[in-house]
């Protein structure tokens, strides 16, 4: 499920502070901090332009990265949270939190559905329903998943797909004790009003 650790580069930021930072943002840097571990507060830079570019892509704070930083060792982080300019929607600083490989954490993972063409319900104009897009789980730091799958096929009319009923990456197990719903397959409305 997990695939090769992506590299991310940064510098180490020589001041704190507000002054530091916008002298940061104006050199074409975002500000940020790697913390956790047991260790002090690390702050660094990034590149604007690539710290954007990785953000386009998505699941940027689901992902485990490998942060490189001139004159320290690597370490695994995840994104704790991005900071965005209230008007113009782009990233003002960046939060990372160290992981050891044996970490557990809570992400949000992206929920996929496959086999649309094997639901009997969607084949005959039903439409499924997401509830919910991604879905909170504990999982290992080395292992990661992309995504949880959920297979369609067979699915009818009024037939709920609960947490339960998805295979799990393995060591993921959800944070919510009940059994969620994630997804329906709902009949389409002229079919409901002829019955």
């Amino acid at each position: 499920m997990a695939s090769k650790i992506e590299d991310l580069h940064a510098e180490l930021r020589a001041g704190t502070g507000k002054g530091a930072a916008r002298q940061a943002r104006r050199q074409g840097l975002v500000p940020g901090i790697v913390y956790g571990d047991k260790q002090d507060p690390m702050p660094i830079n990034m590149n604007y332009n690539t710290l954007l570019k990785r953000l386009k892509q998505g699941r940027f704070l689901s992902t485990l990265f490998n942060l490189k930083v001139e004159g320290q060792g690597d370490v695994h982080v995840v994104c704790r949270g991005v900071q965005r300019d209230v008007v113009k929607d782009l990233p003002t600083h960046v939060d990372f939190m160290r992981l050891h490989d044996d970490s557990r954490i809570n992400l949000f993972i992206h929920v996929t559905f496959i086999n649309h063409d094997a639901a009997p319900g969607l084949k005959r104009g039903g439409t499924l329903t997401v509830v919910r897009p991604e879905v909170e789980l504990e999982v290992l730091a080395s292992d990661i998943p992309s995504e949880i799958v959920v297979d369609l096929t067979g699915k009818n009319f009024g037939d709920v797909i609960h947490i339960n009923d998805v295979t799990l990456p393995n060591g993921a197990k959800p944070t919510i004790d009940r059994n969620f719903v994630i997804a329906n397959v709902t009949a389409p409305s002229g079919l409901v009003a002829d019955e």
